[in-house]
């Protein structure tokens, strides 16, 4: 049953995966973990925006309320399902040509324009096949001084604080492996707490 439930959830598909949408759309531990994400990155009014594994479209929701009419937000996932339903939640950005939403995954990023101020993924790392490989590409899409937030809650039977802990420590190591610079992290108090890890692209910051 775990390894099913777990199939629906990284890779939503079919009614099931509608279900396992709305279950991540409502669920108030996934909206919490999505706004905390999107506040750390602390974005700015005509910032470029892109989220690596959407989902139902919470993160690109809120990030294009951040930025707004002279921003632009940008997504990939996996899931034509997921597209499906961020598109409904965000159509009237989409509509505006302010957002643009891909079936791609971390490992073929399509042509998204850039650079990016910022780049979220939000529970979709683990998903990645090559975490090293991806990394490094969704560096080279940050403007100078641009900023990528991991965020991660451990999903498993029996995950605590100490699996947290251990996943903060695995991502830190994994961005400065990748060349990423000020790597800092934040944890969020939610059972197991959710880390968020942020690594900078070399440069003096990047503008709207």
């Amino acid at each position: 049953m775990r390894a099913w439930l777990t199939q629906h959830f990284a890779h939503p598909a079919g009614a099931w995966g509608r279900v396992a949408g709305h279950v991540m759309a409502t669920r108030p531990s996934n909206r919490r973990r999505n706004e905390w994400t999107v506040d750390l990155l602390d974005l700015q009014a005509g910032q470029r925006v892109l989220e690596v594994g959407f989902g139902p479209g919470l993160s690109l929701f809120k990030a294009m309320a951040k930025v707004g009419e002279a921003g632009f937000v940008a997504g990939i996932d996996t899931s034509d399902v997921m597209l499906a339903q961020a598109t409904r939640r965000n159509i009237w950005a989409i509509q505006r040509g302010r957002m643009t939403l891909h079936v791609a995954g971390a490992e073929a990023l399509p042509d998204l324009g850039g650079p990016f101020d910022a780049i979220l993924a939000v529970n979709s790392i683990g998903f990645w096949r090559d975490r090293h490989a991806c990394l490094q590409e969704l560096l080279k899409r940050l403007a100078p001084g641009g900023r990528l937030a991991i965020t991660e809650q451990p999903r498993s039977k029996g995950a605590t604080a100490e699996t947290s802990a251990e996943i903060r420590t695995e991502l830190e190591q994994n961005l400065r492996d990748a060349a990423f610079d000020s790597v800092e992290s934040h944890v969020l108090a939610l059972d197991p707490p959710a880390v968020c890890v942020i690594g900078s692209a070399k440069g003096d910051g990047a503008g709207p």
